[in-house]
């Protein structure tokens, strides 16, 4: 993993200025750390070492990706994630976490985190991880101009507006990707390991209940009240398919 870090092509935001990190963490010698590792890679970094500090910096600084703290001195990590939201609802945001139970993790993702580390880490992990981030929320080179129709579902990967039925939907960086991956094989059955390996980019630790916890948050937001277009295809995977 770290001679991939080392290796990879250093990200830009699109107007060719250095991507921007925040790394929120109340123990000074770690925010130390991460501050170095990610200045290695040629990224701008800002620290807070509170909930408070952390929402302020999120406001002053505008990062592209959010490293988090779930436990913070004055308050815990899914309630700065919901401030910082109200302000930038698509920022991407990689919790840190001394727990090791999948129940913190799946409520991290649940409050709209889209990935974490268990400490104790490696740098070379979590730079891994914002990368896998980064990369999905279009900091860097964007794609040739592309529109994906399935049905009366379009998306643009360029501007990452996706309707359907005319009527606009919201999505978080990691249901976009998932949506993507979905859109570029309609009608094509995709299994739980196939959509972890495209849109999560590693073996999210053998936690493939990650993936139906995002086919159910696309659910919720693409085929509310109306006729489904995700389909589960028992013991195989999902698809997606034109509302007829």
């Amino acid at each position: 993993m770290t001679t991939n870090a080392k290796t990879a092509p250093t990200l830009q935001r699109l107007d060719g200025s250095p991507v921007r990190v925040l790394v929120v963490d109340d123990e000074v010698n770690l925010t130390e750390l991460l501050s170095m590792a990610l200045r290695y890679e040629g990224w701008e970094v800002r620290t807070a070492g509170s909930g408070l500090a952390a929402v302020r910096a999120a406001k002053d600084f505008a990062p592209d990706a959010v490293v988090l703290d779930m436990m913070l001195p004055d308050f815990d990590g899914m309630e700065v994630l919901r401030r910082m939201r109200a302000d930038d609802p698509n920022v991407p945001v990689l919790f840190l976490t001394a727990k090791d139970a999948v129940e913190d993790r799946v409520a991290g993702l649940t409050a709209g985190g889209d990935d974490y580390v268990t400490k104790p880490f490696s740098l070379e992990e979590v730079v891994a991880r914002l990368r896998a981030l980064l990369r999905r929320t279009a900091v860097s080179a964007v794609e040739p101009e592309s529109v994906l129709v399935v049905g009366d579902l379009v998306m643009d990967e360029d501007s990452h507006e996706v309707t359907r039925g005319g009527e606009a939907i919201q999505l978080t960086a990691t249901e976009f990707e998932l949506l993507r991956y979905l859109m570029r094989n309609p009608k094509r059955v995709l299994s739980k390991a196939q959509i972890l390996d495209r849109v999560w980019h590693y073996d999210f630790g053998g936690q493939a209940n990650v993936v139906e916890l995002y086919i159910s948050y696309l659910r919720k937001k693409i085929d509310a009240g109306r006729e489904p277009m995700i389909h589960t295809m028992r013991g195989v995977g999902y698809v997606l398919k034109p509302a007829h």
